[in-house]
């Protein structure tokens, strides 16, 4: 039988993919990474249709992440994830085998958590923006997406907290607003408000809003309320609607500023913006908050994954006399 080559029909592929994926209404990375994956599965079996390849295929595909790409285990599951969707939704081809294929396991391991000296001396080696990003994440345990997705209506100073909409698993959740960052905040979205004047003025100034709310609330895009705490220091075009607008300020960014910032302290340890996350988690349990509120402020489904904190509670190896000391 003659293999059926698609050079031609795996763009409709793609195409209907992403269809399905803005159906739903997923983030713009997971459609980005799904259709990462299936132009990938393709090209790795010489651009064959997925509709006439299968479980052994499958498996062959994700055996070369893991074998000859040396991918860790969540990435290999991200991709099974990937060609799921890629079966069910838009081929619609009912694979039971395909859901026996078998999931890396991911390892056990113990986050990378910085001392309250080293997150202080972090600290200290930023300024600006960036160190008032990396500060918000430190204080309120935010994830690095959701610091830089937060809107200013959702920053309560009264109240000292923050309002984190559409967090993972698309929930919202409260944390605290640390008082030491209510004055720079502050002095922050008054130069905020003055570009987004500045945008308006120039015939721009509207922001992306989620679920469609801009068809509903037509002029919610421009107001105040609505605009990114951290912005972008210039204006882009929206991949999906073609809109020129000022986006929130670029991942990356943060994350390279906090990796500067890491070596010139002096830290050795590999310090992401994320590690904030673990430290802001590990100091609350190490000075006395139970591990419930630690729980509702990271927004974790189940205690058990904010258990793995508690290992500064067991104390680990420093809770026993060493026999070489006695």
């Amino acid at each position: 039988m003659k293999v059926k080559v698609v050079s031609q029909d795996s763009p409709k592929l793609l195409d209907r993919m992403r269809a399905e994926i803005r159906v739903r209404h997923y983030s713009i990375r997971t459609e980005e990474a799904y259709l990462d994956w299936a132009r990938r599965f393709i090209l790795f079996h010489d651009k064959r249709h997925p509709r006439d390849l299968g479980a052994l295929e499958v498996q062959a595909f994700l055996s070369h992440l893991a074998v000859d790409r040396n991918v860790a285990a969540s990435t290999q599951n991200q991709a099974k994830s990937a060609l799921l969707f890629l079966y069910r939704q838009v081929l619609k081809i009912a694979l039971p085998w395909l859901d026996e294929v078998i999931a890396a396991k991911s390892g056990k391991r113990l986050p990378v958590v910085l001392t309250q000296t080293e997150a202080r001396h972090l600290l200290n080696a930023m300024s600006g923006t960036m160190g008032l990003v990396t500060s918000l994440l430190y204080g309120t345990g935010m994830r690095l997406l959701e610091g830089v997705r937060l809107r200013v209506k959702d920053v309560e100073f009264t109240r000292r907290e923050i309002v984190v909409r559409e967090g993972k698993g698309n929930k919202d959740r409260v944390t605290v607003l640390p008082e030491n960052l209510i004055l720079p905040l502050k002095a922050h979205l008054d130069k905020v408000k003055a570009l987004h004047e500045r945008d308006l003025e120039a015939g721009f100034g509207e922001v992306y809003l989620p679920n469609a709310l801009s068809e509903k609330y037509p002029n919610a895009g421009k107001s105040w309320g609505w605009q990114f705490v951290f912005p972008s220091a210039v204006r882009s075009v929206d991949p999906r609607t073609g809109i020129e607008r000022r986006h929130h300020l670029y991942e990356a960014s943060v994350q390279r500023a906090v990796r500067a910032a890491a070596r010139l302290a002096g830290i050795h340890k590999p310090v992401t913006p994320h590690v904030l996350r673990h430290s802001f988690a590990t100091h609350l349990l190490q000075a006395g908050y139970d591990i419930r509120t630690v729980q509702e402020l990271l927004g974790h489904k189940d205690v058990q994954t904010t258990m793995i904190y508690t290992h500064v509670l067991n104390r680990g190896g420093r809770g026993v006399v060493s026999p070489l000391d006695a």
